[in-house]
């Protein structure tokens, strides 16, 4: 199995060039993580993929004019199925543990800014994410990010 390949990135369309690996790791099925995504000047696609275990790998549309924006897409990702999801720059992204000790490992084209990092909030209801288990687990900063709306508004008036 191509763990990454210039080529077949290109030939769909995707310009994505990787200079960041990194991995996930959480212990109880259940664990969400995100929904993160950096802004300019740091802006990040991410090639995802699960390597130990299984998740629920989701993007949300965060770009401005896109015809997507706001609708998010889920898919599994397993170490046995070996499927990877493309996350566009400007699409918020995250996760949840299906299995307990899942790994993800991610590769972004962009270094991790921390002055550029945003998020959004899993359970915002105007986005409707359907997570497949109940969130047994959950980070402090994962827990306050903005909902959609107070997003927008941050980004009219300019502040992070």
């Amino acid at each position: 199995m191509r763990a990454w390949c210039i080529e077949e990135m290109s030939a769909h369309g995707i310009e994505f060039v990787p200079l960041q690996a990194n991995m996930g790791r959480s212990d109880q099925a259940g664990t969400v993580r995100g929904l993160h995504f950096q802004v300019a000047p740091s802006e990040e696609a991410k090639l995802v993929r699960c390597t130990s275990g299984a998740a629920f790998d989701v993007l949300v549309d965060l770009r401005a004019g896109s015809a997507t924006f706001g609708r998010w897409f889920g898919t599994e990702l397993t170490s046995d199925n070996g499927r990877m999801l493309y996350v566009p720059p400007m699409c918020a992204h995250g996760y949840q543990t299906l299995t307990n000790d899942a790994e993800i490992y991610y590769l972004t084209s962009a270094v991790y800014a921390p002055v550029s990092v945003r998020g959004l909030r899993y359970d915002d209801p105007t986005v409707g994410i359907r997570w497949p288990l109940a969130v047994e687990a959950l980070s402090e900063q994962d827990e306050r990010w903005p909902f959609l709306d107070g997003l927008l508004d941050h980004e009219e008036d300019g502040t992070p």
